[in-house]
């Protein structure tokens, strides 16, 4: 049987940062089937780190990620840790996605999972003086029904077959394989909406 995890990365406190813990939320009324381990995991890097050598076959990763979209767009973006990425611990307060693969794959001898992140384009990023900015922004929260209806299409082919990459239901531009946190467009891979 296919191991599936879904995990909500973002920290609550920076506006849109908190999409994926939303996301999260939002799937407790909508529940993905019961085989799917569903987990908001915040800004504790290094749970999640531990969490992707559990043996998962996919790992989907709901996040924001700045990639000059418009607000609110979703990606489906094929990750993998930076090449060569030194194993750093990731931020006792922050989610860096990159650096949580690289120290996955520093910890493990086995090869990780496959890694997807569901990201939506913020609206706002906080700045460097604000400390805390609740809330999302009006696009990235009518994207929250969006990413849990996508979830709901991508999980049931993902558990079907590990290696699909199931199209979001509006493909507007290909994303392709990049390091965690730099999505970039491409021409081939899995699809914004």
């Amino acid at each position: 049987m296919t191991r599936l995890l879904v995990a909500g990365v973002g920290n609550i406190f920076l506006g849109d940062d908190s999409f994926g813990p939303e996301v999260i939320r939002a799937l407790a009324r909508h529940p993905l089937p019961a085989e799917v381990a569903v987990r908001d995991f915040g800004i504790r890097g290094m749970d999640l780190a531990y969490a992707l050598l559990d043996g998962w076959a996919v790992a989907v990763l709901v996040d924001a990620a700045a990639a000059g979209r418009p607000p609110g767009t979703l990606s489906l973006i094929e990750a993998g840790p930076p090449e060569d990425a030194p194993a750093a611990p990731p931020e006792a307060h922050g989610m860096d996605p990159a650096k949580v693969l690289a120290l996955a794959a520093h910890l493990g001898d086995e090869p990780l999972p496959r890694v997807l992140v569901l990201a939506c384009e913020p609206a706002e990023l906080p700045r460097g003086d604000e400390d805390i900015a609740p809330g999302l922004s009006e696009p990235v929260r009518a994207a929250v029904g969006r990413a849990v209806e996508a979830l709901h299409t991508l999980v049931p082919a993902l558990l079907a077959d590990p290696r699909a990459t199931p199209s979001l239901a509006r493909p507007e531009e290909s994303t392709g394989r990049a390091p965690a946190g730099l999505p970039h467009p491409a021409v081939t891979g899995a699809q914004d909406r």
